[in-house]
């Protein structure tokens, strides 16, 4: 027969069970009590953005302006730290390598979400081993040909590349990113043969660009739309739903005549997994701030750029389908990390 506990001693049991709820209600209380805390005293020294592309790209670019305002609103020096190489993988690296505190941030875009796929032995896991913090904007981009390529619209490149398969050529800033996807996509929809030609970094291929050592490329809106208004590349087509409001005399691809096509540049910052909650709000509160300031969505309009504002939460779902989206093209276009 089960023992039958005496009076006494259901006193004891009630009496040391509630003393262990009240003790594990004391420690989360003074958990939550440091997050808070924590965050209210966030930041207390500089905070550094790392960007794994080139200084000049987009995601420079971008990093600076935010890090500038960020300073503002914060009172902490913002530095940001460019670090190519490896496609991105060598900054962002540094970053999942770095204490969990909110002081070492990531500006990322989909090169990552890219590279989940196409570079599946990497040193981290995106979703593994950072967490979202803010959506930055997005862009789209354009494919320009040095004047020497005699095509003056997309349906006659494709003609010229048809004619010559292998011998037209087109920089990127590097395996994964989006520069290199937008040219995979292009091949495999209008079913022509283009030579990708890797940089370290988007400055670098639109150099040669500029300079005619390459012969097309797919470029931001932002950090190209100049060049082509100058007249030293010429614009064929722009990636997204509708034509640009910097390039509105430019046709989208779709448009002219590849059915369906649409590639673009967005930004993003991540953090190492294990950032506290607290300091990942108040980033992603400022940002979206930021974001919101009229002189802003002006500014960014006016370059091509759009903001994009989510949630850390719905931020980190965006991400999740992004790397359904391009494991998706990644297979059908045959990209390789050394291609």
């Amino acid at each position: 027969m089960p023992a039958v506990l005496t009076s006494a001693e259901r006193s004891h049991v009630a009496f040391s069970v509630n003393a262990a709820i009240a003790r594990a209600l004391v420690a989360v209380a003074v958990a939550l009590s440091c997050v808070s805390a924590l965050a209210q005293d966030y930041p207390n020294k500089p905070i550094r953005i790392i960007v794994p592309f080139a200084a000049g790209g987009p995601a420079d670019v971008y990093a600076r302006f935010i890090g500038a305002r960020l300073q503002d609103s914060l009172g902490q020096p913002v530095v940001i730290d460019d670090r190519p190489g490896a496609g991105s993988i060598i900054g962002t690296d540094a970053v999942a390598k770095s204490a969990p505190d909110g002081y070492t941030l990531l500006m990322m875009s989909n090169t990552h979400t890219v590279n989940e796929t196409l570079i599946p032995n990497k040193p981290y896991q995106l979703m593994r081993d950072f967490v979202p913090v803010a959506t930055i904007n997005y862009s789209d981009l354009v494919l320009v040909v040095h004047p020497s390529v005699g095509a003056n619209s997309v349906g006659e490149l494709i003609r010229i590349a048809k004619a010559n398969p292998g011998k037209l050529n087109y920089a990127s800033s590097g395996p994964g990113t989006p520069y290199h996807m937008a040219g995979e996509l292009f091949k495999a929809m209008a079913g022509v043969d283009i030579v990708h030609i890797p940089y370290k970094g988007s400055s670098g291929a639109r150099t040669d660009i500029l300079g005619g050592q390459v012969q097309m490329m797919f470029d931001a809106v932002p950090t190209m739309a100049e060049h082509a208004k100058t007249g030293k590349v010429k614009a064929l087509g722009t990636t997204g739903k509708t034509r640009s409001a910097v390039l509105p005399g430019v046709p989208t691809i779709d448009e002219a005549g590849v059915t369906g096509y649409e590639a673009v540049i967005w930004l993003g910052l991540m953090a190492p997994k294990g950032t506290p909650a607290a300091i990942i709000a108040k980033l992603n509160g400022e940002i979206t701030k930021i974001q919101n300031r009229p002189e802003v969505r002006q500014e960014w309009i006016g370059q091509g750029a759009l903001p994009m504002t989510m949630a850390p939460d719905e931020f980190g779902r965006y991400l999740n389908d992004d790397i359904v989206k391009w494991e998706r093209i990644v297979k059908i276009s045959g990209a390789k990390p050394d291609q």
